[in-house]
């Protein structure tokens, strides 16, 4: 029996909704084998996020070494990052040999889904630079890829314009998330080295959508990690994190979790 392997680089969401609470559970649920290097430990609930602590550079590149030096990986996500100090030291630990070939999904996480900021705008610039060339796949939603690319609307035109950006700053690939249109169909968009393909999926009328990210990407690297194409690895993903929304258990008083273990 081979057990695939996923290294997240992310922080801690004491709710256990998003962070890397969301990114176990998601792992499990396919059968992965996760390890953590924790960024930040945040409070939070459904609610919103209460207060952050980042967790050194230093820490978080020993984290990395760690996992990668003894059990290796098969998929690597990176999700809060939190300043330009950690993206550098990520960066830098993905950049050695023995983190080479290995795929990584990219969640620019930026915004919690209760608003609050999770990486402040002078970080942006450095997680371009140093990160993007680095990545398989980055997973922006609307209000990232207008951050990241000036997105100007969710439509398909701009939609294709923000994943060629994107692969020009030296990702290989980006999924462009359309949850946040006001659409009844949301509206996904991969943009690769074979042009582009449409991902639809009706909406789910609920609040509880907290970790949708989080889970995504989670669940994507989980395919990669497994050795699928990138098509079918989103694809597997998007289903997954669909059924996830529809199946939520309905907890808390916010925005709630979606029901991780709906496969």
């Amino acid at each position: 029996m081979t057990v695939r392997r996923l290294l997240i680089i992310a922080g801690s969401d004491s709710g256990g909704g998003a962070g890397i609470q969301a990114d176990i559970k998601t792992a499990s649920a396919f059968g992965v084998y996760a390890m953590t290097a924790v960024t930040a430990i945040t409070a939070q609930n459904t609610r919103g996020v209460s207060a952050i602590q980042l967790a050194s550079p230093k820490i978080v590149a020993q984290q990395i070494e760690a996992c990668l030096s003894d059990i290796g990986a098969d998929a690597i996500k990176i999700g809060m990052l939190g300043s330009a100090a950690i993206i550098r030291a990520v960066a830098g630990e993905l950049a050695k040999k023995r983190a080479r070939n290995i795929p990584v999904v990219l969640d620019p996480v930026m915004v919690a889904t209760s608003g609050d900021v999770l990486l402040p705008k002078s970080a942006i610039e450095t997680m371009k630079r140093e990160l993007f060339p680095l990545a398989t796949l980055v997973t922006p939603n609307i209000p990232e890829g207008k951050i990241l690319a000036g997105m100007k609307s969710a439509n398909n035109k701009e939609m294709f314009r923000a994943g060629n950006i994107l692969r020009d700053l030296g990702a290989k690939a980006a999924f462009i998330k359309g949850g946040h249109a006001r659409t009844g169909l949301i509206r996904d968009m991969l943009v690769w080295e074979r042009g582009s393909e449409i991902l639809s999926f009706p909406r789910v009328k609920t609040r509880h959508t907290h970790g949708t990210g989080c889970t995504l990407s989670t669940a994507i690297a989980c395919g990669l990690a497994e050795g699928l194409s990138l098509p079918l690895a989103i694809g597997r993903a998007r289903e997954y994190v669909q059924h996830a929304i529809e199946t939520a258990p309905g907890l808390g008083k916010g925005h709630g979790p979606l029901n991780h273990f709906a496969r």
